[in-house]
């Protein structure tokens, strides 16, 4: 009996973490012949992408690749990103346009002032810290001023810029 109780546990534990695998969240490992291609989130105002939802509990969310091939890549971009590593959470140009993914949704922003983004609202002010990460990217803090919030919101994370811009 003693010897059979082992081997029970261990056939339990391979049937729970059969379904490990099925994880189709960005940023998990897939086959690529298996599943379809994501598609980009919708384009919409912040008006429309922060409908029904409460405003304090919006955070930015990282975009796909197909994000940010519909929001014109990166090219001549920055980028701020939660982790060295991962996908931009905020793509935007110095004294241009900018992008945010919200509730699901691509929102786009404009240019300010230096460094601030604004539409319907929504502030974005991002600033650059004098230390770098272990991969070598430059800090940078993001604040996030939802409309009508009571709170801003602050993420320290990476800048990374493209070509010719600059943070």
């Amino acid at each position: 009996m003693t010897r059979a109780l082992p081997l029970a546990l261990a056939l339990a534990g391979s049937v729970l973490l059969a379904g490990c695998n099925q994880n189709t969240a960005l940023g998990n490992d897939r086959e690529a012949g298996m599943y379809p291609a994501p598609q980009a989130a919708p384009i919409v105002g912040v008006e429309e992408a922060l409908a029904n939802v409460a405003v304090e509990i919006v955070k930015p969310e990282t975009m796909s690749d197909a994000d940010i091939r519909a929001i014109g890549g990166t090219a001549d971009r920055c980028v701020f990103r939660l982790t060295e590593m991962s996908f931009p959470a905020f793509v935007y140009e110095a004294g241009g346009d900018a992008f945010i993914k919200l509730n699901g949704k691509l929102v786009p922003l404009r240019a300010s002032g230096e460094n601030r983004y604004m539409a319907g609202g929504l502030l974005i002010v991002t600033r650059l810290i004098d230390e770098t990460g272990n991969a070598g990217l430059q800090m940078q803090e993001m604040i996030m001023v939802p409309p009508d919030a009571k709170d801003e919101l602050g993420y320290r994370g990476f800048a990374q810029c493209y070509g010719t811009a600059s943070a």
